[in-house]
């Protein structure tokens, strides 16, 4: 279901429509995602990412229910985050993830992803990281990008795939499904400027040593030994998949 079919925080259309649908299972990947919307609102976010979290987990008693979750639930003092590396969110986004984590901890049936940034193409263009730097670029802007600032990307139908198999075998608690390669966003940048050679893509690096804002986490690289097992094969790492994907993909 897209933004357009339904609000999920219309908690009586939500009601109706899962009595209607009676589905046998329910995959909760909306959100408040971006980390300054959510720093600028924090009771919007709590709205969006606590609540109407609670209100699905409570039509889901005996229906398998999978949260997807992000790795912004850590600090982000050391990379090679597992499964059982204690959480610690220091933004707003983290802190209100967590929380839904909890609340869904409460279901018998429960799957939570932690991934990491999703590769991919939106129907308004503009919900993907790769989306969001292309229309910087488009714009004339320069992107001043953290060389010390590492994540671990992953192409959004690599992670759908990965879901639904992960869901088939009946995989339960808490698995990690992000991508092998720890990446900076400078190296990102300079990946995703590669798939656009007609456009002129200003990067430009930067540290956090000299950043000031909102907090940030320097390393919340997950790692995905978990969901390897259990899938019976490696994720992929992201520059190799782009690489072999192309910039259609």
């Amino acid at each position: 279901m897209g933004r357009p079919a339904i609000d999920l925080t219309d908690f009586d259309l939500i009601t109706r429509r899962f009595s209607e649908d009676r589905p046998s299972a329910v995959l909760h990947c909306a959100a408040m995602s971006r980390s300054p919307a959510c720093q600028a609102d924090p009771p919007g976010a709590w709205l969006q990412n606590v609540e109407v979290t609670r209100h699905l987990v409570g039509l889901c008693r005996g229906v398998p229910f999978v949260f997807f979750s992000t790795d912004l639930v850590f600090r982000g003092d050391r990379g090679g985050l597992d499964e059982i590396s204690g959480p610690d969110p220091i933004s707003v986004y983290g802190k209100t993830k967590l929380e839904a984590e909890g609340v869904v901890r409460h279901l018998d049936r429960h799957l939570i992803i932690r991934t990491s940034l999703n590769y991919g193409h939106s129907s308004s263009a503009d919900r993907a990281f790769n989306e969001e730097m292309v229309q910087a670029w488009r714009s004339g802007r320069t992107l001043r990008l953290f060389t010390d600032e590492y994540r671990t990307p992953i192409a959004a139908s690599e992670t759908a795939r990965a879901v639904l198999d992960l869901v088939t075998i009946g995989a339960s608690g808490i698995v990690n499904v992000a991508g092998r390669e720890r990446l900076s966003r400078w190296e990102l940048g300079g990946l995703i400027a590669g798939l656009h050679p007609g456009l002129e893509a200003r990067i430009e690096a930067t540290s956090l040593r000299d950043y000031q804002g909102p907090p940030r986490a320097p390393d919340v690289t997950l790692d995905c030994g978990k969901a390897e097992g259990l899938l019976g094969r490696s994720m992929p790492r992201f520059s190799d998949w782009l690489r072999e994907s192309g910039p259609g993909s």
